[in-house]
């Protein structure tokens, strides 16, 4: 894309979300562990570095859905996390479980899926894997 198509695009208000630079803002920002708890806050924060607008935005990791949709992801249609094979920049929403409230939000840096911490797996943890709770995954248009 020209210069001028760029200028042009954000005199309209339209912002260009970087996919390479949302991952590198993940990777480099996550914590040794198993985090902090603070997934929402860290891909948000990923987000906004990428170039969306998260004006708006909800605390709980669980309640991001229409978020994602507003600034330009659309839901992608699994039956299986089991046989889903992400893309760079797919974030997931899941909703919560019996130990934690706000559910979880996490992205795919095409390597690993990241939250606050490097998951080794989709689920990002023993109550996830064991209630496998509702989830739903987005990609950037």
């Amino acid at each position: 894309m020209s210069a001028s198509a760029k200028e042009a695009q954000l005199q309209r208000g339209i912002v260009m979300f970087n996919v390479s630079i949302f991952a590198t803002h993940l990777r480099k920002s996550a914590v040794s562990g198993f985090g902090r708890g603070l997934c929402a806050r860290y891909v948000r924060q990923a987000l906004e570095d990428g170039g969306a607008d998260t004006a708006g935005h909800p605390v709980s990791a669980k309640d991001w859905g229409p978020t994602l949709l507003r600034i330009g992801f659309h839901p992608l249609d699994i039956t299986s996390i089991d046989g889903f094979v992400p893309e760079k920049g797919d974030v997931a929403v899941i909703q919560a479980t019996s130990t934690h409230p706000h559910g979880h939000i996490q992205a795919f840096d095409g390597k690993n899926w990241i939250s606050d911490f490097v998951q080794a797996a989709f689920w990002p943890g023993p109550a996830y894997r064991r209630e496998t709770p509702p989830s739903a995954v987005y990609r950037p248009s």
